[in-house]
């Protein structure tokens, strides 16, 4: 196996430049460190390392050694303190995996085939060793050099990427991760421009205090969280999430929307993306009443997705508009079960008021507000109407 070997150790300074150029052309982050002579340097220097001891350990079989995988949890973490981004850490990893399998394919030769099988078994386990190192040091870089309120966000991307390592953010926060959770999208309605970043974090904070769990503010119309919750009993979960909702509109002075969906582990992302769509669809008030599910809404989102059906609401929702308060007035009636007695009391009217005013529906819509029919299209478009 000498061939590939050899020929691996000659090239490994010009590998090493030509893996530093890779980084600083393909990854921006890199670009803007390499411009300091010193971190060029550094940069280099440790491309030199970690290709020269892969090279010698995948000729002896041997794994890293402990001060090898110190050497790159602290380069990992240097790289944590200057601010690294997730995704250019991940992007630098992936660059490297493809630069190493590029330099065993060049100093291949023809008879070198069993010495590239070898390599590349050695390299399996050996690159995860080195990749951990890396990203811990990264991850207690990251700690060190951001608020909590970063840290608690950056995790929150993490688990929703299904990325292992955010086993490790959690650790040092002190905030399990669980295996079930009810994933919670909170949608902030009104117009642009919402909070910045800056008022966003501040409430995050504020948000934490109360509601410690895995939780971020990315845009300004949104807020994701991650729940704990037992997959046999959500309910408490759905409960807290009726909580978030009302300390973010209550925050931000706007109506909001929360839309659930129970999720486990490594599909967090598949679980946020469904309570997306139903906070899309759900009413947003200035006290959320309830934190909705597919299955309270699920007429709103075949709707949603249909655009003639959604024209055809529009109609009947334009109808309602000739009111007076045949909006707030349904709204109440479903909300309470289409009791007549407890709807009136509910908007403070006499019961006979609200007769008159499901008549008046009945003649603009041509819908008995209590019948089969009336409810699935009624309430489906004043969820519409609420929902902005």
């Amino acid at each position: 196996m000498g061939g590939l070997f050899s020929l691996w150790r000659q090239r490994v300074a010009d590998n090493a430049r030509r893996a530093v150029d890779a980084y600083q052309e393909e990854l921006l982050e890199y670009r803007n460190l390499a411009v300091m002579p010193r971190v060029r340097s550094e940069m280099l220097d440790f491309a030199v390392f970690l290709r020269q001891r892969t090279v010698d350990l995948a000729a002896d079989s041997a794994p890293f050694h402990v001060q090898d995988l110190d050497l790159m949890a602290a380069m990992g973490r240097q790289r944590g303190e200057k601010g690294l981004t997730l995704t250019a850490q991940r992007q630098v990893l992936l660059v490297h995996t493809r630069l190493t399998l590029r330099e065993v394919y060049e100093a291949a030769g023809p008879n070198d085939i069993a010495a590239t099988m070898h390599t590349l078994a050695w390299l399996a386990p050996a690159g995860l060793a080195a990749q951990g190192a890396y990203t811990r040091g990264w991850i207690e870089g990251q700690r060190r050099a951001l608020a909590t309120v970063a840290q608690v966000r950056l995790l929150t991307v993490m688990l929703l990427a299904g990325d292992d390592s955010a086993t490790e953010l959690a650790r040092g926060l002190h905030m399990p991760v669980p295996d079930h959770v009810v994933a919670t999208v909170v949608r902030v309605a009104g117009g642009s421009p919402g909070p910045d970043q800056a008022a966003r974090d501040e409430f995050a904070g504020a948000l934490l205090k109360t509601h410690w769990m895995p939780l971020s503010w990315p845009e300004p119309h949104e807020v994701v969280a991650l729940i704990p919750s037992s997959p046999g009993d959500r309910q408490p979960a759905v409960e807290r999430g009726l909580a978030l909702a009302r300390d973010v509109a209550s925050m931000t002075g706007r109506p909001c929307a929360a839309g659930t969906a129970p999720g486990r582990a490594r599909a967090f992302g598949d679980a946020v993306a469904l309570a997306r769509q139903v906070s899309e669809v759900a009413p947003a008030r200035a006290v959320p009443r309830h934190a909705y599910t597919v299955t309270d809404v699920f007429a709103e989102l075949g709707a949603a997705r249909l655009a003639e059906v959604g024209q055809w609401l529009q109609v009947v929702a334009a109808q309602l508009d000739a009111g007076p308060d045949l909006v707030s007035t349904l709204d109440t009636y479903y909300q309470h079960d289409m009791n007549r007695l407890d709807t009136a009391a509910a908007l403070c009217i006499h019961p006979r008021t609200l007769d008159y005013r499901l008549a008046r529906v009945r003649d603009l819509t041509g819908l008995e507000a209590g019948s089969t029919r009336g409810v699935r299209v009624l309430s489906t478009a004043v969820a519409r109407i609420l929902a902005g």
